[in-house]
């Protein structure tokens, strides 16, 4: 499940190098992989910004055989009304396989752009782990990460993932329905409706779009609770070196923030969010481990 934590970053556009490492035909290579991709918002732990927040994406990675990786993006915030480099991220890490089993340790640097409505925007940096192993009828992933935010404490998530890859048309086309439960802390979400209300345009998340006072605090931001469920299927199709993706999924946010303004103490309102993706991926490989 290499590079796994970009799953939390920014959806789940880089499914393609989940792919790609998981094809039999990229066992044991080191290889070089593109990608540009466009995402239609950006959600993160079931949240989202009030406005949608649509991405083109584009990174360069490099997978050596021996585990370790390196990876680098831009994201281009697409409004027409405030297109820019919203978000840059650097990523190094390193996976270990073997006979089913899967370890994995990573850490990002995130850059977001100042005037950023991202709902991540104030993150700058985060340690992930993982666990997983391969049952054949499905595969168990289990996470942990320690996320970094700006003037404020650190959010500890855990996560806990159900998939099982189908393939057809002469395993030229993978199918992964995918079901995935996030617990942690709201930090990161304090931090984002302060910084939106107080610091760019008076902005918001959701259910926020009525208030018109700064945000103070959320109530108990320290305490560890289910975030979302979300569902996706992420489909992949390979030709040569190219693989054409396409990524739809659900998030169901749980546990409504209690929210404190100078006038307010108010529960938001949290939706069910429908969101996507659609790449195209290469990637270049070196010569087989000896």
């Amino acid at each position: 499940m290499r590079n796994l934590m970009f799953l939390y970053t920014v959806a789940f556009l880089v499914s393609p190098i989940i792919a790609v490492s998981q094809n039999d035909e990229n066992k044991n290579k080191s290889y070089l992989l593109l990608d540009v991709s466009y995402m239609s918002d950006a959600v993160f732990m079931g949240r989202r910004d009030s406005i949608a927040t649509p991405y083109l994406y584009s990174s360069v990675g490099y997978y050596d055989k021996s585990g370790f990786y390196a990876n680098a993006s831009l994201s281009y915030l697409t409004r027409s009304d405030e297109g820019r480099v919203d978000l840059s991220l650097i990523t190094a890490g390193y996976e270990y396989t073997h006979k089913g089993f899967t370890a994995e340790i990573s850490g990002t640097a995130y850059f977001f752009d100042e005037d950023s409505y991202n709902v991540q925007s104030q993150v700058v940096a985060d340690l992930t782990g993982s666990l997983g192993y391969d049952f054949t009828i499905l595969e168990l992933l289990a996470t942990g990460s320690s996320y970094f935010n700006n003037n404020s404490g650190t959010d500890i998530f855990v996560g806990l993932h159900l998939n099982r890859t189908f393939y057809v048309l002469s395993k030229k086309l993978s199918i992964m329905p995918s079901v995935n439960l996030y617990a942690g802390s709201q930090y990161f979400y304090e931090e984002y409706y302060r910084n939106n209300r107080q610091g760019n345009g008076n902005r918001g998340g959701q259910g926020s779009g009525d208030v018109n006072s700064y945000i103070v605090d959320i109530k108990k931001v320290d305490k560890f609770n289910i975030l979302s469920y979300e569902l996706s299927i992420p489909l992949h199709y390979f030709y040569k070196s190219f693989v054409f993706s396409f990524t739809p999924g659900f998030a169901f946010p749980q546990s409504r923030a209690t929210i404190t303004t100078e006038e307010q103490t108010f529960k938001e309102d949290l939706n069910n969010t429908f969101y996507w993706s659609v790449g195209i991926n290469y990637w270049l490989y070196t010569k087989k481990r000896k």
